[in-house]
């Protein structure tokens, strides 16, 4: 049932909104303030975690119950919290720093575990809290105060670390997009297992511009590739570019030259995610057109209900056990 009685003022909190001005997470804020009136839940059972990071300061400024956490470990304590208390709506915010260094490994375990949880990933390719690092998600090459002659790592794609960890539900959008990310918000916390969606955000200090060639109004359309499930997948005015597969790898091809019969039809609800990783590898640097939308979205048992049911098989077969005298039970010790 919706939280009826709500608007963006009753989720806003009553802090000073601190990022810098013109930065990328207002816009995705308001995205989210506007959304959570019309998604069926409520202020009483919804918990924003965070870790450390600009976007970190994500739970300060919703009206919800929320913490900011450790640096990584965000994912760890909201499957805490998940666990405990299936009826929650748990979000997890962070950002690429946060999410794919230190907590890498944390991330892809509540993923691959089908944790019910709905993450945001929010990535500006850059550490902006501490100043201007170049992060997982920086481009080779990348000339930052900790790699002044360019870095040499080679960057993850958050959908690809993402779909590799079998995430029941993997999409992207980006902050200059207002009701694509609702609705790919939404599309996250209506599943009911491990969520994630990756937000292309701005750091207008630190990485001016660095999506500009993709998410700006007058290059979405030659640029932007929005995945629909069952739709051949097309882009340009016109819908006059295709991705076709070729030897698995995604290709970007002109429609007229191979016909459209030779297009990829998405299938988000497909069990292999093989093709759905060949999509997110067509984004491979800031010049390339680039998917949006759900890449995934497939059913299995979240982590929750599959303890829960191993719990209730243990009960059962034990003959309903005895808690207290397995405590008790020897051996024991009673420290004086």
């Amino acid at each position: 049932m919706t939280d009826t009685a709500t608007t963006k003022a009753d989720w806003s909190s009553d802090q000073e909104v601190r990022w810098c001005p013109g930065c990328g997470d207002y816009s995705i804020l308001t995205a989210m303030q506007l959304l959570m009136p019309e998604i069926g839940t409520s202020r009483e059972n919804t918990v924003f975690i965070s870790g450390i990071g600009c976007a970190a300061r994500f739970p300060y400024y919703m009206n919800t119950y929320g913490m900011h956490s450790i640096h990584g470990r965000s994912p760890a304590i909201a499957t805490g919290l998940a666990m405990a208390r299936p009826d929650l709506d748990v979000w997890v915010v962070g950002g690429d720093g946060d999410m794919l260094s230190i907590g890498g490994n944390h991330l892809i375990h509540a993923l691959r575990r089908n944790v019910n949880l709905t993450i945001l990933l929010f990535n500006n390719q850059i550490y902006g809290l501490t100043k201007g690092q170049y992060s997982p998600t920086s481009e080779v090459g990348k000339v930052t105060k900790s790699t002044p002659m360019g870095s040499l790592d080679t960057p993850f794609n958050p959908v690809s670390v993402a779909l590799g960890a079998e995430a029941t539900v993997v999409a992207r959008t980006h902050d200059l997009d207002r009701k694509h990310m609702q609705e790919m918000f939404r599309r996250a916390h209506d599943h009911k297992g491990s969520a994630i969606v990756e937000v292309y955000q701005n750091c207008n200090v630190f990485n001016d511009g660095a999506f500009a060639t993709i998410t700006k109004k007058d290059a979405r359309a030659e640029m932007l590739i929005d995945l629909q499930h069952g739709s051949p997948v097309t882009f340009g005015p016109e819908n006059e570019h295709g991705v076709v597969l070729d030897q698995g790898k995604a290709r970007i091809v002109e429609v007229a030259d191979v016909g459209l019969d030779a297009i990829v039809v998405h299938d988000e609800a497909s069990p292999d995610p093989s093709v759905a990783f060949a999509l997110s590898r067509l984004a491979s640097d800031r010049e390339s057109p680039t998917p949006v939308g759900v890449f995934r979205a497939v059913e299995r048992t979240d982590y929750g209900a599959a303890a829960d049911a191993q719990l209730a098989e243990a009960h059962a077969n034990s003959g309903g056990g005895d808690l207290h005298g397995l405590l008790h039970s020897l051996p024991t010790w009673e420290v004086r």
